[in-house]
C-alpha cells in the first residue's frame, strides 16, 4: 500500500486523470446496468400477469372451451391457461364490489361470460396467440395489452442496443486512455526500470506497482461511483415507491437464480456493488497490463 500511494504523489496529475476516467466510466456503466435490469424486471412482472385473455359468449359450451385451451397448450408457445368459470367470475366481482350492494344485487353468474387467462412463455408469441383466438368461434371479446407489450419490449431493445454500444466505445475509450496515462507514468521512471533490468529485476517484478495501483484506482472509482449512485437511489426513494405502487416485487433471472430488485434490498445492492468492484477491476488491469506489456516488449 505504500508503494502504492508513493506512485501516486510521484505522478499526481496523471494518477487523478487515471481516476476520473475511471470514475465516469464506472457511474454510466452503473446507471445503465441497473436501468437494464429494472427494465426486465418490469418485463418478467408483465408477463407473470395474464398478458392475453379471451372471453366467450354466455351460451358457450365448456367442452368447446376445453378444445381452444388444449389446442392452445398443444401449441408450445403457452406457459399456463386459468379457466374462469361464470361462477368463478361471479365470485371475483364479488371481492371486486364487496362494498356496493347496489352493484351486487344486479348481476348474476349467469350474465358473467366464462373466459380463459393465459401466460405465453414469451411476450413475441402474445400476437400471434391473440390472431389466433380471434379467429376462433364463440368469442366475445380478446383482451391484449399490445401497446404496452410492444412498447416495453423496443424499450428495452434500444437500450440494450444502445448501451452495447456505449459500453463498448466506454471501454476501449477508456482503456487507451488509461494505457497511455500509464506510459506517462512509465517514462518518467524510465532510467530507475533500466537499472532495475540491468540488475536482473523480472518483468513481473517490473510490472507488479503499476498493476497494483491500478487496481486500487479501479477499486476506488467504483467505490465512489456506487456511493454516489446509492445516494441518488436513496434520495429519490420515496418517488420510487410512487412510481412502482401496485408493484410487490421486481426480480431477475440470473443463473436460475431470482434476484429482487424491488423493493431495494442489501442483496441487491451488494451485488450491484461487486459487480461493478469487478468490472472496474478488470479494465484498470488490462490497460496497466497492455501498457506495461509493450514498454518491456514481453
Amino acid at each position: 500500500m505504500r508503494d502504492i500511494w508513493t506512485s501516486i504523489r510521484r505522478t499526481p496529475y496523471q494518477s487523478f486523470s487515471a481516476f476520473l476516467i475511471l470514475f465516469f466510466t464506472l457511474f454510466l456503466t452503473l446507471i445503465l446496468f441497473v436501468s437494464l435490469t429494472f427494465l426486465y424486471g418490469t418485463l418478467n412482472y408483465l408477463e407473470t400477469k395474464p398478458q392475453v385473455t379471451v372471453y366467450f359468449q354466455n351460451k358457450t359450451p365448456e367442452n368447446q372451451i376445453f378444445k381452444v385451451r388444449d389446442e392452445l397448450m398443444s401449441s408450445g408457445k403457452v406457459l399456463n391457461i386459468k379457466y374462469i368459470s361464470k361462477n368463478d367470475a361471479f365470485n371475483i366481482y364479488k371481492q371486486l364490489n364487496k362494498d356496493n350492494p347496489l352493484l351486487l344485487e344486479m348481476v348474476s353468474a349467469d350474465i358473467l361470460p366464462p373466459s380463459l387467462e393465459i401466460y405465453a412463455k414469451k411476450p413475441i408469441y402474445l400476437p400471434e396467440i391473440a390472431e389466433y383466438l380471434k379467429k376462433q368461434g364463440d368469442i366475445d371479446e380478446v383482451q391484449y395489452e399490445k401497446d404496452i407489450i410492444d412498447k416495453l419490449l423496443v424499450l428495452t431493445n434500444t437500450i440494450r442496443m444502445s448501451a452495447l454500444i456505449f459500453f463498448s466505445y466506454l471501454i476501449l475509450m477508456s482503456i487507451v486512455v488509461l494505457t497511455t496515462m500509464i506510459l506517462f507514468k512509465i517514462a518518467l521512471k524510465e532510467s530507475e526500470i533500466t537499472l532495475l533490468k540491468l540488475i536482473g529485476a523480472t518483468n513481473f517484478y517490473i510490472r507488479k506497482p503499476y498493476v497494483l495501483e491500478s487496481l486500487f484506482l479501479g477499486i476506488a472509482a467504483s467505490t465512489l461511483s456506487f456511493s454516489i449512485f446509492s445516494f441518488i437511489v436513496l434520495y429519490f426513494n420515496q418517488f420510487l415507491q410512487s412510481y412502482f405502487k401496485g408493484i410487490t416485487t421486481l426480480s431477475v433471472d440470473i443463473f436460475n437464480y431470482q434476484l429482487t430488485i424491488w423493493p431495494l434490498n442489501y442483496i441487491f445492492f451488494t451485488i450491484v456493488f461487486v459487480s461493478i468492484s469487478i468490472f472496474g477491476a478488470v479494465i484498470a488491469s488490462v490497460a496497466s497490463y497492455i501498457a506495461t506489456n509493450k514498454y518491456l516488449k514481453v
